[in-house]
């Protein structure tokens, strides 16, 4: 075998077949560990209290929720305060945990973390794969694993995924531990998993105000992601409903340390207006786009310069040409 298969697929986790699920818990349940937790209380098993704090983990059998044999909770900072350094930590510590609790362990499956709440999509993933392949290299993972495989339930995110894992590891395995580890891969792959999570946020950055709507997710992926990361900067959102307390303390903290910021006006959302207007309080440069008409702009921003894009790929180009022009 060269080594540990790993991959990426558009499913769904509860039905995924595999030895364990891995699943992150930010002190609050989120999005897939919400709905596990919800079905475990459903049928009677009350799991929540056992649930670990950073860095800690909790295993536990199934109960068929899953299609799993078992489940593994990972702890880790609340989402407020997670970053890509603790993406890459929770991919490592993953495989450290699931060597104590199952050394038997043959096949697990996990989703990607960082995208749901904001954070940037590549940027998360490559930081998570990255603290897999150091456990897996170093030795600290479980002595019989064979496959790993990342879930994701967006189709187009799974095909996003899977061109920047191929870039990563072209044969679409890991090393295994008594192998060369990372001096078999190129320079390019080696040189990005040793510092994929370590020098994120040394990076420059862009933060999307825009609302954190499906009915937009095609406009972000496709029309602003696609630009910014060309250009080279992360590029970053808010998704406010997945955050429990103050959530703007978050939104300012990442628009302070962005470089610039990007604001579609498009259905005059009162958030992205709000996240425009602390920007420009920070004195940060800004890039207005809107669809079709600037009859729908509000307050101040009607005095401003503002991209209008008829669609997705006009937007894009028109991105790309500001980018250059102003020299960001």
């Amino acid at each position: 075998m060269p080594g540990i298969k790993i991959s990426v697929i558009d499913g769904d986790a509860f039905t995924t077949k595999a030895d364990t699920l891995i699943l992150k818990f930010a002190q609050e349940a989120h999005g897939l560990d919400r709905d596990v937790i919800g079905k475990f209380e459903s049928m009677g098993y009350p799991i929540y209290e056992k649930l670990p704090c950073a860095w800690n983990f909790f295993f536990t059998g199934s109960k068929e929720v899953t299609n799993t044999k078992s489940l593994l909770f990972i702890g880790t900072p609340p989402l407020a305060y997670l970053k890509y350094k603790d993406i890459r930590s929770f991919g490592r510590i993953a495989l450290i945990s699931l060597a104590k609790a199952d050394p038997k362990t043959k096949s697990i499956i996990l989703t990607i973390h960082g995208p749901g709440f904001g954070l940037d999509e590549f940027e998360a993933f490559e930081a998570q794969v990255a603290g897999i392949v150091e456990s897996i290299t170093a030795g600290n993972c479980p002595p019989d694993l064979q496959e790993i495989t990342f879930v994701e339930r967006s189709e187009g995110r799974a095909e996003r995924l899977q061109r920047v894992l191929k870039r990563l590891l072209p044969d679409g395995y890991i090393p295994p531990p008594k192998s060369g580890g990372l001096k078999d891969m190129g320079n390019g792959s080696s040189e990005t998993l040793r510092s994929a999570g370590y020098t994120s946020e040394s990076k420059k950055s862009v933060f999307v105000a825009m609302p954190f709507d499906s009915d937009f997710d095609d406009c972000y992926h496709y029309g602003i992601y696609g630009a910014v990361n060309a250009s080279g900067y992360l590029c970053e959102r808010a998704d406010l409903q997945s955050f429990t307390g103050d959530v703007m303390e978050w939104v300012k903290s990442r628009i302070m340390s962005a470089d610039f910021i990007i604001a579609d006006l498009t259905t005059a959302n009162p958030s992205v207006y709000l996240e425009v207007g602390f920007a420009w309080g920070q004195n940060k440069r800004t890039i207005l786009v809107i669809k079709k008409d600037t009859k729908d702009l509000r307050f101040d921003t009607q005095g401003q310069r503002c991209l209008l894009y008829t669609s997705i790929k006009d937007l894009e180009t028109k991105l790309k040409a500001e980018l250059v022009n102003l020299k960001f």
